[in-house]
């Protein structure tokens, strides 16, 4: 089969949220983009499904806020932890100075359906699905394209600028040798459902009970739970046995341990194992990172969907004038992207290591506190701190605004 050959001003590998986004506002903008994406649709489970204040301010400087808040959602404008049967409000949205100022739940594919459905409108979007990223394309140590497989066989994609935003397994940070600093991560994650019943907890929350930590996510018909492991854990714990699982969780949150038999296997399951990195470099010439193909994050507050979201905004807000002029994108035009968002992306991820070393590590807990940690306690004692998770969280350091035209 013949290989295909495509041209476009910008190449995005990955269709998850920095790269639809990025697609987007540089589609709306008038510059050609093509978005490949390795599967066949968005339906992936377990995917964070958070939206962000900062993402729904987005929507709605993009004048698209009425019509995406009729997309099926739960609104959160408190997160709430319960610590040894202490109940602590720990983050309030609702004093962020932003169109929508709660953190809002949906299904991962329904937003990235939701971006895909407005770039479809400008002729300059196109997206690949069924398109697995395999290599980079050099001429003259530049990056000029991509290789992927497709279901119709070979296809190179050549652009003007490629971008990465295929994941913290990239393939295309890997083929380009850009070199990643990992961190140190005590934990792991387990993320499954069970049903949620109409006498339940209505809110969102976390339960710390001697050392065991589970977050609990309120999504109407069912809890998407999280619950937190020592790194390298897991493998004890399916020895052990699915029903000594199923006592653990029952004496961590026990209102759900009637619901215990809905987890019926370890495929019912999903093992999230916690990484946070970050690239030294970003990008070499003609290939740009941004995402968790530049920094992952860990889950804690869900927080790397709104970087990476950020990241597009940036991105394209920087990308938009040589690309809309016909410019090389330079090197120096790609450091631009990197030294807007290193800042605010180290911040969080100090902050995630902060939390994950000194408050969530379960042997910490299990030996230190028996009551709040002071950080639990001071907002305890003062709630108006409560504002500060709720910016961290719903903000972030540096957050971003549209500044791409749309061309009519």
């Amino acid at each position: 089969m013949a290989q295909q050959k495509l041209k476009t001003q910008c190449c995005i590998a990955g269709g998850g949220p920095a790269g639809m986004m990025l697609g987007f506002l540089l589609a709306r903008a008038g510059i050609e983009v093509i978005v490949l994406e390795k599967h066949a649709d968005f339906f992936r489970d377990f995917r964070g499904d958070t939206i962000h204040p900062s993402t729904f301010q987005l929507i709605y400087e993009l004048g698209l806020l009425d019509e995406f808040l009729k997309v099926p959602h739960q609104e959160v404008e408190h997160l709430e932890v319960v610590f040894n049967g202490i109940s602590i409000q720990l983050a309030d949205f609702t004093h962020l100075n932003v169109a929508k100022p709660v953190l809002g739940l949906m299904p991962q594919w329904d937003f990235l359906k939701f971006l895909q459905t407005h770039a479809a409108k400008y002729p300059s979007f196109k997206l690949i699905l069924e398109a697995e990223v395999t290599d980079i394309i050099k001429q003259k140590g530049r990056v000029t394209g991509i290789t992927a497989n497709t279901k119709d066989g070979p296809l190179q994609v050549f652009g003007d600028i490629v971008v990465a935003t295929d994941g913290r397994s990239s393939i295309l940070r890997k083929k380009a040798g850009l070199k990643v600093i990992p961190s140190g991560v005590p934990i792991d994650v387990l993320w499954f459902r069970v049903s949620r019943q109409p006498d339940d907890p209505a809110q969102t929350f976390g339960r710390f009970d001697h050392g065991r930590i589970m977050v609990l996510l309120n999504r109407d018909s069912y809890w998407q739970c999280a619950y937190l492991i020592d790194k390298g854990m897991y493998p004890q714990m399916q020895q052990k046995g699915l029903e000594a699982f199923h006592r653990e969780l029952s004496e961590v949150s026990p209102f759900l341990a009637n619901r215990m038999t809905e987890l019926k296997s370890w495929d019912d399951i999903k093992l999230l194992s916690v990484d946070i990195d970050h690239l030294e470099t970003w990008y070499t010439d003609g290939l740009l990172c941004i995402g968790d193909a530049a920094h992952a994050m860990s889950p804690i507050g869900g927080v790397g969907i709104n970087l990476a979201v950020q990241d597009a905004v940036a991105t394209a807000n920087i990308l938009f004038d040589p690309l809309s002029r016909n410019k090389i994108v330079t090197t120096d035009i790609l450091r631009k992207v990197q030294n807007r968002r290193t800042f605010p992306t180290r911040v969080i991820q100090r902050v995630q290591i902060f939390i994950q070393n000194g408050i969530m590590n379960r042997r910490s807990l299990a030996a230190k506190h028996e009551k709040p940690p002071l950080p639990f306690r001071l907002i305890k004692a003062f709630p108006i701190l409560s504002r500060i998770p709720a910016w961290l969280i719903g903000i972030g350091v540096r957050p971003e605004h549209v500044k791409t035209p749309e061309k009519k």
